[in-house]
């Protein structure tokens, strides 16, 4: 494990006496974060492509623009959303417009930019695949918790979001 900063007692701590290397403490619950972003995002896209015939990003695409008004959000506002690149949501929703579920056109206000837009029939996708993807998260994270851990996490959600992006608003 010294790669991620951990050393025993009789190894040699590198030159570099200006890294904070983890602590042992530390290092657990950075080997359990690590091990959580590995495996609950396999977990989430393979419920969603087996049962929905979607992946993890297109339905979060899909459901960011169930909730907002109109069902239309501008592209650049939604890859904020789904945290994915503009060029990533582009092709992504040129999948989705393939496929009768999303349809691009230029803004009313602002010719300049593109709003992506749900349509009916990737509505009514991402509403039936929305049950088996809730009970997904609730089994897998919601239940695995008590309500004191999930206001833990929560906070802790929060707080390395704010580090990753001070620009974004609260969680």
């Amino acid at each position: 494990m010294a790669a991620e900063g951990a050393r025993t007692a009789e190894e040699p701590r590198p030159a570099d006496e200006d890294v904070r290397w983890l602590e042992p403490a530390e290092l657990e619950a950075w080997l359990a974060l690590a091990a959580l972003l590995f495996k609950l995002p396999g977990v989430l896209d393979y419920q969603l492509q087996r049962d929905s015939d979607l992946t993890h990003f297109e339905y979060l695409v899909m459901a960011g623009l169930s909730e907002s008004p109109g069902h239309s959000r501008r592209m650049s506002d939604l890859a904020g959303f789904a945290n994915g690149s503009l060029s990533r949501l582009s092709h992504v929703v040129k999948r989705l417009e393939k496929r009768g579920f999303v349809v691009r056109r230029p803004s009313e206000e602002d010719g300049r930019i593109t709003v992506a837009t749900l349509t009916a029939a990737g509505y009514a996708q991402v509403v039936a695949a929305a049950p088996g993807h809730v009970a997904t998260v609730r089994e897998y994270v919601i239940d695995a918790l008590t309500p004191e851990q999930l206001a833990q996490l929560k906070a802790i959600g929060a707080a390395i979001h704010q580090k990753l992006d001070p620009s974004a608003g609260p969680c």
